[in-house]
């Protein structure tokens, strides 16, 4: 069964920072394009970064030099770290994991989402 758990969301105020975990299982996690998206209250779904099977990354603009992606294959985990956090930050993150499935094409797997507010 594949299953995406996203934890280490949370209350942080601004300025301050927190690190979001996603645990995959029943994929096989090094082959995927991973990636962290965020949807806030009456907004669509938008990525803030990703980082492909071989550590390349991408950021959004409004990330950019505060979050850092990273993932450990070993561990079947991908992580956010963010940084400087802002009021705008907040929202529900959500990982993704895109499975290459050869001539089939790509699966896509979403997790449950964690809630990030950025308050003081």
């Amino acid at each position: 069964q594949e299953q995406l758990v996203e934890s280490g969301g949370g209350l942080v105020q601004p300025g301050g920072s927190l690190r979001l975990s996603c645990a995959a299982s029943g994929i096989i996690f090094s082959r995927c394009l991973m990636a962290w998206y965020r949807q806030a209250p009456g907004k669509q779904r938008d990525l803030v970064a990703s980082i492909t099977s071989d550590f390349g990354t991408n950021y959004a603009d409004s990330v950019k030099g505060r979050f850092t992606i990273s993932r450990d294959n070993a561990k079947n985990t991908m992580y956010l770290q963010m940084n400087s956090l802002k009021p705008d930050d907040t929202a529900v993150y959500y990982c993704s994991a895109d499975e290459p499935m050869g001539r089939y094409g790509t699966l896509t797997y979403w997790g449950q989402g964690t809630q990030v507010t950025v308050s003081s």
